[in-house]
């Protein structure tokens, strides 16, 4: 039992070698038009948020 357990562990770490070894392993999709659009409007959300919390305290002037 423990040799096979072994034998699993040595097999899984070489397979995690080889695939460590290949420059791309798997092919990288590009975003979608929807997901470009979704990132966009979080990060413009993000800005507003920090904005309008700046805006809050006016004794702090500096956006970081």
């Amino acid at each position: 039992m423990a040799n096979q357990l072994e034998n699993l562990v040595e097999s899984i770490k070489s397979k995690v070698r080889s695939l460590k070894k290949t420059k791309k392993p798997y092919i990288k999709m590009d975003k979608s038009s929807s997901v470009k659009v979704e990132i966009r409007s979080r990060k413009a959300r993000k800005l507003i948020d920090k904005t309008l919390k700046v805006a809050d305290r006016p004794s702090k002037r500096a956006i970081s």
